[in-house]
């Protein structure tokens, strides 16, 4: 029951982008369309999970026995930054529409703080293996859940009628309040 609490309440209750705001340049830039904002999803889940666990054992294995866990964050920089170029070379290579699809956002990611904010949070917070693996998935599902329903939300919005001032990112800010404002509702609940 623990294992279940935390997976909802990383991925819903204490969502990166709406209670921390975290991840808000590829949350703004990509969620214009649902197909960008599923692989924009689907790539932040991958690295976030795979970071997460690298962090975890280079933590652990190295850092701990060698005490130097003074240098946990700098090595954490350092290992996802490598991650995120394995990752954009895999996608380059053997996805090459949703890597043009996501231009920019892609090598966005090594500089996107969810990353190292999960990576950092897990070490932080104690967790298990199992909870960081748990936590590991679970934050960047909530990541792409909240980027998959803007995105939707967005589109409907272009193809409405909305007063010069408030068209792009205005009317996408206030909507994304509105949405920390909804899901902040769920506080509380575990």
């Amino acid at each position: 029951m623990n294992l279940f609490a935390l997976f909802f309440s990383a991925m819903l209750i204490n969502n990166i982008v709406l209670t921390k705001f975290l991840g808000m340049c590829p949350f703004m830039g990509v969620s214009t369309k649902l197909e960008s904002a599923l692989g924009m999803g689907a790539a932040v889940i991958f690295v976030i999970f795979g970071a997460s666990l690298l962090s975890y054992a280079l933590y652990y294995l190295v850092l701990v026995p060698l005490d130097l866990k003074y240098m946990q964050l700098i090595t954490f920089i350092l290992l996802i930054a490598a991650f995120v170029q394995f990752v954009e070379l895999f996608v380059k290579k053997y996805a090459p529409a949703l890597y043009k699809q996501l231009g920019i956002y892609l090598p966005l990611i090594t500089t996107n703080c969810a990353v190292l904010y999960v990576a950092q949070d897990n070490i932080t917070k104690g967790y298990t293996l199992i909870e960081t693996i748990v936590n590991s998935i679970a934050t960047p599902v909530g990541f792409m859940l909240m980027l998959v329903i803007f995105a939707t939300i967005r589109e409907r919005l272009n193809q409405n009628d909305i007063p010069k001032a408030f068209r792009g990112n205005p009317i996408a800010f206030i909507v994304a309040g509105i949405m920390a404002l909804a899901f902040s509702s769920l506080a509380g609940l575990v």
